[in-house]
C-alpha cells in the first residue's frame, strides 16, 4: 500500500521539476594585470550581460550580441 503512494509522489515531483531551468555558473572575473578591479555600481541590465573591462573606457556591462550597456558617455 505504501509503494504506490511513494511512486505517485515521486512521479509528481519529477513532472513538476521537468520545467526547471538551471543557469550555468558564471565564471569569476579577474581584472587584467595592473588594473584595479571596480565592482558594478548597478545590477546587470539583462540575461547574458557580464561585467567586463574595456582597455580604453574601463569597466561596464557587456553582451556579446548587444555590446556595451549604456554605451560610452
Amino acid at each position: 500500500m505504501r509503494l504506490p503512494v511513494l511512486a505517485l509522489s515521486a512521479a509528481a515531483l519529477a513532472a513538476t521539476l521537468t520545467g526547471c531551468v538551471v543557469a550555468p555558473a558564471q565564471p569569476v572575473y579577474t581584472a587584467p594585470p595592473g588594473v584595479a578591479y571596480v565592482a558594478p555600481t548597478y545590477v546587470s541590465p539583462g540575461v547574458g550581460f557580464v561585467w567586463n573591462y574595456h582597455p580604453r573606457y574601463g569597466y561596464g556591462w557587456y553582451h556579446p550580441r548587444y555590446g556595451w550597456h549604456r554605451g560610452w558617455r
